[in-house]
C-alpha cells in the first residue's frame, strides 16, 4: 500500500536527484550553444546544431520508456547520470585538441540524447512512487523541480560563462552529474524483473506493437494530441528555442549574463506554473488547457512588438523577460494537466511507452523548426520582429483549433 503522504522518503530523494541532476544540465544547454553563438556568430549555425542535438532526444525518449517499463528506473537513472559525468569530462579534455563543430555538436547530441532516455524513467516512476490522489500534485513538483533547475541553471551558467570561461561550467556539471548518481543508487523503486525469455529487439518489436494497438483501439485520441503537440513545437516552441538566445546575443546586443537572465525568466516562470498547478489541481479542467496555449502565442506576438525599430533595447529586454515568464507559466500548467490525465488513462504497464511515445513523436518537429528558424532569423537579421510575429499568429490558431481535442480527451476519461 502506498503513503498517504505526497513526499515519501523515496519521491523526496527522486526530486532531489532530479534539482540536482537537471542544474547540470541546465548549466550545459545554456552554456554550449552559447559558447558555440560566441565562437561562430551564426545564426545558420546555431538552428542547425540545435536542430541536429534534438534528433537523438526524440529517438531515445522512445526507447527510453520501452526500457523505462523493462528496467528498474532507478538503475537507468544511476547509469545515465555516471554516463554524463564521463561525457563531459570527455568533453573538457577534447576542448583545444578537436574542431569545436563537431565536437560540441556531438557532445549536444549524446547530451539530449541520454536526456530522452533519462526522462521517461522519472515520469514512469511517479505513478509507482505516489499515491494516486497526490498525482496532479506529484506531477507538478517534478516539473516545478525542472523548471526550478531551469531557472538557476542558465543564470549561474551565464555568470560563470562570462566570468571565467567555459572550464568552470563544466567542473559544476560533473559534479552535478556524480552527486545526483550516488544519491540515486539508494531510491527504492518498485520493479518487478519481466520473466519472458525474448531478446531486445523481440522485446521492442513486442512492445511497440502493444503501445500501438492500445492508441489505436482504446485511445485514438492520443495521436490527435501528439499530432497537435508536433505542430505547436515546429511553430513557436522552435521559434523561442533558436530566437531567445539570436535575439539576446545579436540583435540586442546583451552579455551572456543578461542572456542567462532572460533564461531565469523562463525558469521562473516555469516554477510559478508547477505552483499554479498544484494549488488549483483540483480546479483545473483539460478542456480549458487551450486557454495556455492562446497565453504562449500572446507572449510571442509581444515579444514581436518590443523588437520594433522604435523601443530601446534596455526596454525590449525587460519586455521579452516578462513574456517569458508568461510563456513558461502557461505551458508548465499545461504540461502538468496533459501528463495527469496521460497517467490516469494509460494502464500501468504501458505508461513507460505511451509517455516516451508522445514525447518523441511530438518532439520529431523540434529539429526541423529549429533548422528552419535558424534561416529565417537569419534572413531576417535586421528585423526579428517579423519571424516573432509570424510564430505568433500561427500558433494562435493552433491554440484555438486546440479545444475541441482537449474536449474529447477529457471526456475519455476523469476530470481533472
Amino acid at each position: 500500500m502506498k503513503d498517504e503522504r505526497l513526499f515519501t522518503r523515496d519521491f523526496t530523494m527522486v526530486i532531489i536527484g532530479q534539482i540536482i541532476s537537471l542544474f547540470g544540465n541546465a548549466v550545459l544547454r545554456f552554456a554550449l550553444p552559447l559558447y558555440l553563438l560566441r565562437e561562430m556568430d551564426s545564426s545558420v549555425l546555431f538552428g542547425t546544431v540545435s536542430a541536429c542535438s534534438f534528433i537523438p532526444m526524440v529517438i531515445f525518449s522512445l526507447f527510453g520508456g520501452i526500457i523505462a517499463d523493462r528496467v528498474n528506473k532507478r538503475n537507468i537513472m544511476v547509469t545515465l547520470d555516471f554516463c554524463t559525468a564521463a561525457l563531459i569530462i570527455f568533453f573538457g579534455l577534447s576542448l583545444e585538441k578537436l574542431p569545436l563543430v563537431p565536437l560540441i555538436t556531438a557532445t549536444l547530441m549524446i547530451l539530449y540524447g541520454i536526456s530522452g532516455a533519462y526522462q521517461p524513467s522519472v515520469q514512469a516512476s511517479i505513478p509507482l512512487l505516489v499515491n494516486g490522489k497526490y498525482l496532479m500534485q506529484g506531477n507538478a513538483a517534478i516539473n516545478m523541480v525542472s523548471t526550478l533547475s531551469g531557472l538557476l541553471g542558465p543564470v549561474i551558467g551565464g555568470v560563470l560563462y562570462g566570468s571565467f570561461g567555459i572550464a568552470p561550467v563544466l567542473t559544476v556539471s560533473v559534479i552535478c552529474f556524480t552527486i545526483s548518481a550516488v544519491m540515486e543508487i539508494f531510491i527504492r523503486i518498485p520493479y518487478v524483473k519481466a520473466t519472458e525469455n525474448i531478446s531486445v529487439f523481440g522485446a521492442v518489436s513486442n512492445d511497440l506493437r502493444e503501445s500501438y494497438s492500445f492508441v489505436r483501439n482504446e485511445k485514438p485520441v492520443f495521436i490527435s494530441v501528439v499530432l497537435l503537440l508536433a505542430l505547436f513545437n515546429l511553430v513557436l516552441s522552435a521559434a523561442m528555442v533558436v530566437g531567445i538566445p539570436v535575439i539576446a546575443v545579436k540583435f540586442l546586443g546583451m552579455s551572456d549574463a543578461a542572456l542567462g537572465i532572460v533564461q531565469g525568466a523562463m525558469g521562473l516562470g516555469g516554477l510559478a506554473g508547477g505552483i499554479l498547478a498544484g494549488v488549483f489541481a483540483k480546479k483545473m479542467k483539460l478542456r480549458d488547457s487551450h486557454i495556455t496555449l492562446v497565453i504562449c502565442s500572446f507572449a510571442a506576438f509581444f515579444m514581436g512588438i518590443s523588437l520594433f525599430n522604435s523601443i530601446p533595447h534596455i526596454v525590449a529586454f525587460a519586455i521579452i523577460n516578462v513574456m517569458c515568464f508568461a510563456a513558461m507559466c502557461a505551458s508548465t500548467m499545461f504540461s502538468v494537466a496533459m501528463l495527469t490525465v496521460v497517467q490516469q488513462q494509460t494502464p500501468p504497464q504501458l505508461l513507460g511507452k505511451i509517455m516516451s511515445a508522445i514525447m518523441a513523436v511530438s518532439g520529431c518537429s523540434h529539429p526541423l523548426g529549429q533548422a528552419a528558424y535558424g534561416v529565417l532569423f537569419y534572413v531576417f537579421e535586421e528585423k526579428p520582429y517579423i519571424v516573432m510575429l509570424g510564430s505568433a499568429v500561427f500558433s494562435l490558431i493552433i491554440a484555438l483549433y486546440s479545444r475541441k481535442i482537449f474536449v474529447k480527451l477529457e471526456g475519455q476519461g476523469s476530470s481533472l
